[in-house]
């Protein structure tokens, strides 16, 4: 009779809630794990706001009978403009009051859980209040962590050490070596402008609680760890991370998005860029895209397209403009460059389908941030890295990505960050022109048998399910036995 019942508990569906955090570069990767678990015929809430929900892609027909697209509306915070709902409607300076309006999603998506009871409730870094409320009503708690585990390793020894906001660790010099609950020998460590950033986010900001304390906070409450992260690429971080927080952490594999890229011809977009790209020779093309969180200044963007035309290489550049910007604002390159380089470049300032055109024959190598989703993209087709990070993890993913020789970082100022034209046509002559960017090319290929090996991947998203069944299961068990 117990076997009978349990098999039929282990049967059951699932529902399992999603909130990430109000970025697309954190909502795409939850709305991703998100069809994963309905593809295994489990319910999804997908939780956001009303116009995050609006502004996402249209879900796979199979699987919107198993997708809910929950919408909240956020709370008005006067310093935010209106219909500003995720980091991309706003500057950086004021994202701070988005955590401010995000806190005050809490009793709404408190009442969500009251009346649904998800099995399990998957969060970003965000929402320190809600591992708490969950307990509180018997609803699994995970936090999923988009990023990597060499930089969550970076964060703090423990959630105690987190939350307190780098006690131990009060200057900038303290940021530029390595932390000393790193027990193995490694080249990653953050540079002086970047440390500074660091110290930022262990500050409180105007929502009242710094990146930081939210974390450790809500590490305290939650059930276990899912990362973006496989044991085929620097394993012992993970060792590392589960050593330190105490709770277990389970990778989901790197998540990289399906390669299959089946040509639609009336997708106006895809159909010029292509066009263009057909007339270019095959792996001589550099793509350029930072991502739509960094914001350059005027300068930053100068040198960036001086030192692209000075490389003398034929390029595609999706320029986005800054966040927080309005409508009628026009990016400002170079008196000229456009002119001047017509006949090799693109410079692209609307969306583009960058997996499409990393696919692409013509494209040799990336110009990219770092952020983790573009490193993964842009080395699942064995593309030689060109790197200019700026934000959160990118400078120790640069670190990490030059250990490994698949590429070479912008030579800037220790200082201030800041970097030059000819920084930038050296990085990019030597990756793509010179005989030593070979080496970076064969070592991006084989990296790739890694990053693009689907099969791998799958068997993460698999054992990720299987635990989220299993320990619903046991939560079931343990409550009938207690009754």
């Amino acid at each position: 009779m117990a076997n009978t019942q349990s098999s039929n508990i282990c049967r059951k569906q699932l529902h399992v809630a999603m909130f990430p955090w109000l970025a697309f570069g954190h909502i795409i990767p939850y709305l991703q794990l998100s069809k994963f678990i309905a593809e295994k015929g489990h319910k999804v809430s997908f939780i956001s706001t009303k116009r995050n929900i609006q502004r996402l892609p249209t879900l796979p027909s199979n699987l919107k009978p198993f997708i809910n697209l929950v919408q909240l509306t956020l709370p008005r915070v006067h310093e935010l403009p209106q219909n500003a709902e995720a980091t991309m409607d706003v500057r950086s300076e004021d994202v701070q009051y988005l955590k401010k309006a995000f806190d005050g999603l809490e009793p709404e998506l408190t009442r969500f859980l009251e009346q649904e009871s998800p099995d399990w409730i998957i969060y970003d870094f965000a929402p320190y209040w809600l591992p708490s409320v969950a307990a509180g009503l018997g609803i699994s708690r995970a936090h999923f962590m988009i990023l990597n585990a060499w930089f969550t390793s970076f964060l703090g020894r423990s959630s105690k050490d987190i939350m307190n906001g780098y006690e131990d660790r009060k200057t900038v010099a303290d940021f530029m070596l390595l932390p000393k609950w790193v027990p193995f020998p490694t080249k990653l460590t953050y540079r002086k402008y970047e440390a500074q950033w660091l110290l930022e986010t262990g500050s409180t900001n105007a929502s009242g609680f710094s990146d930081l304390s939210r974390f450790g906070m809500l590490l305290k409450w939650t059930d276990c760890m899912f990362i973006k992260h496989c044991n085929e690429f620097e394993p012992q971080w993970l060792t590392l991370l589960k050593e330190q927080y105490h709770i277990p952490v389970m990778p989901v594999g790197l998540l990289p998005p399906e390669t299959t890229i089946v040509s639609d011809e009336k997708d106006d977009t895809w159909m010029t860029i292509k066009m263009w790209l057909d007339g270019q020779p095959k792996g001589g093309v550099v793509y350029v895209a930072l991502g739509s969180e960094v914001m350059m200044t005027k300068t930053e963007v100068g040198e960036l397209a001086l030192g692209i035309e000075l490389s003398g290489l034929p390029f595609f550049w999706a320029l986005r403009k800054p966040a927080g910007s309005t409508e009628s604002y026009s990016v400002e390159l170079p008196d000229g460059f456009l002119e001047r380089t017509r006949d090799r470049g693109m410079v692209w300032t609307s969306w583009a389908p960058q997996l499409q055109i990393l696919g692409h024959q013509s494209v040799g190598g990336f110009l990219t941030h770092c952020g983790w989703g573009s490193i993964v993209e842009g080395l699942i087709f064995g593309h030689p890295l060109i790197m200019l990070p700026f934000l959160v993890d990118q400078g120790l993913n640069a670190r990490m990505m030059v250990d490994k020789q698949v590429g070479i970082e912008v030579q800037r100022n220790e200082q201030d960050g800041s970097f030059t034209k000819d920084s930038v046509a050296r990085s990019l002559t030597s990756v793509m022109a010179n005989d030593e960017g070979k080496i970076y090319k064969v070592n991006a290929m084989e990296l790739s048998q890694i990053f693009s090996d689907t099969k791998i991947h799958k068997k993460y998203v698999d054992d990720f399910i299987e635990y989220l069944e299993k320990k619903r299961e046991s939560v079931l068990l343990l409550s009938t036995h207690s009754a």
